[in-house]
């Protein structure tokens, strides 16, 4: 088994097509949003948020164009939790005429699963 296959099966990494995606970690959890990045599709969209201690681990993440990519330094009191809930409350609406849809793996928080408004 390649760790490809491995680490997306760890987390329960399985969106479905048109889901948002949403991955939020440390820089420890690197190698996992860059696995799971490696299994989107050209066409996905969403957003990576990764929490870094030292600026200097700060590098360029291959993701799919319509995956925005953000480092956030805690030494510019730049938070994960507080990154990840503003994200969602911008793309969790409330309407009533339809369902949004994020996928989401937030470190710590176990697998992968559906956040929907």
């Amino acid at each position: 088994m390649q760790l490809p296959d491995f680490l997306p099966a760890s987390i329960a990494w399985h969106p479905a097509e048109g889901d948002l995606v949403l991955l939020a970690g440390r820089e420890d959890d690197i190698a996992v949003i860059e696995t799971a990045l490696a299994t989107l599709p050209a066409k996905a969209r969403g957003q990576v948020f990764i929490e870094a201690g030292d600026p200097g681990v700060i590098r360029s993440i291959a993701a799919p164009g319509r995956v925005c990519v953000t480092w956030l330094t805690r030494d510019r009191g730049q938070r994960l939790d507080d990154a990840v809930q503003a994200w969602l409350a911008e793309m969790l609406p409330v309407e009533f005429d339809r369902e949004h849809r994020v996928y989401a793996w937030i470190s710590g928080e176990g697998a992968a699963r559906v956040i929907a408004s």
